[in-house]
């Protein structure tokens, strides 16, 4: 078979699979596309697993990427329940767990990210979950009961944005946090501060500075929390939310340079020059900032894949260079961050409104540029705070705090 025969194969039938299927088809390429995935789901977008379908305001059809006739429609081969057992860069092939093989010409691989695992004595008891994929948000939201006692073990996104699911469920939330605040590390303590407020407004329990020494249970079941210091809570759930770690197996095996991720260029292509990669494993050269990132959130998954089918047919200008951008929903207050920044990356945040109302912009300097902007519950600002990034211009401070200063003009 030679290559020009071949199928393009996408590894991850995810929101990044089905989104580069989409983007090669929308590209005019013709070949045979052949979308693997271990899920028996058909390609899904995740952020409502912690958002709306949690919340019951979702119905499960809303997840979907396409509707089921779509790959068909487009000459798409989806195979799902499927595992890959090995990429072999050489021969272009990948091994599939049913001892199947498929060769390809191009291969992507938008294998995602897995959750990380606690561990401590009596984590794998029965209630202890984790959210990832959408069977996950299905058995939090069973235990979401009005009155259940839920336990929530760390306080970033995902952690936060399922303590507000339960407390809108009616559960009695607390919330197990190793560092001072929530967020720290991705929002500093000057805006950690108002999620710190916000949830305990709603009336969460927060525990700051806690480390878990032991998940208690009864007949194999989870019951409660035993913290280092002695102390203990009595749980009817607990959910683990302590990040993700990008799946990186595959690669790592085919001999692919993984550090943080699959290391790619602004194309997203691999150390091997038939092998991309897009979503939250790829860690991709930025030319914006002149550094490799890896950044785990929905907009990497939904434009990545258009950059690297237009690298896998050849085009010369398929560069990703977007700026970061991921958004948040808990109770009434809405999110949308733009930018990227490093903990301790930056030296100053100005706040454009009182962050007391939560009604505000907030912004991340270094050097008076704009390294970053998070809108709360303010809309259609979004655009401006992208160029003001993208400028890299030194701003004055004053006039960015100033909210009858439009952003455009700072």
């Amino acid at each position: 078979m030679t290559g020009s025969e071949r199928p393009i194969v996408i590894v991850g039938a995810s929101l990044g699979g089905a989104k580069a299927a989409e983007a090669l088809r929308d590209a005019g390429y013709r070949g045979g596309i052949v979308l693997i995935g271990e899920e028996h789901e058909r390609p899904y977008e995740r952020p409502p697993l912690s958002k709306g379908y949690l919340l019951g305001k979702e119905a499960r059809e809303k997840i979907y990427v396409h509707p089921p006739q779509w790959y068909a429609e487009h000459d798409v081969t989806l195979r799902l329940g499927t595992a890959v057992a090995a990429v072999d860069p050489a021969a272009r092939t990948v091994t599939l767990t049913d001892d199947g093989e498929v060769a390809y010409d191009k291969l992507l691989l938008t294998t995602g990210s897995v959750p990380r695992r606690l561990p401590v004595p009596g984590a794998d008891q029965d209630g202890v979950l984790y959210l990832r994929r959408v069977e996950d948000s299905d058995r939090i939201k069973a235990a979401l009961r009005p009155g259940a006692r839920i336990a929530v073990i760390g306080a970033g996104w995902i952690g936060l944005e399922v303590a507000a699911a339960a407390r809108t469920a009616g559960a009695e939330v607390t919330v197990l946090e190793s560092l001072e605040l929530p967020l720290l590390r991705v929002l500093g303590r000057e805006v950690a501060q108002v999620f710190a407020d916000l949830h305990r407004d709603h009336g969460v329990e927060l525990r700051f500075g806690v480390q878990v020494a032991e998940l208690t249970g009864d007949g194999g079941t989870v019951s409660g929390v035993r913290l280092g210091d002695g102390t203990g809570l009595a749980a009817d759930a607990v959910v683990v939310g302590i990040g993700i770690s990008p799946a990186t197996a595959l690669a790592e095996a085919a001999g692919l340079e993984v550090d943080n991720g699959i290391k790619t260029d602004w194309h997203l292509r691999t150390s091997d020059p038939h092998v991309y990669a897009a979503g939250d494993a790829a860690n991709a050269y930025h030319p914006l900032f002149d550094r490799h990132i890896r950044v785990e959130h929905w907009a990497n998954a939904l434009n990545q894949p258009q950059t690297a089918a237009r690298a896998m047919l050849g085009q010369p200008d398929a560069v990703y260079d977007r700026v970061p951008y991921f958004f948040s929903d808990q109770y009434d207050l809405g999110l949308e961050y733009v930018g990227y920044v490093e903990p301790g990356g930056y030296d100053r945040v100005v706040f454009r409104g009182d962050p007391a109302t939560r009604e505000f912009i907030a912004f991340w300097l270094s050097g008076g540029r704009v390294l970053a902007g998070m809108n709360v519950n303010v809309w259609d600002v979004t655009d401006p705070i992208r160029e003001l990034i993208v400028s890299k211009r030194v701003v004055d401070a004053d006039r960015l705090a100033d909210p009858g200063v439009p952003l455009g003009e700072v």
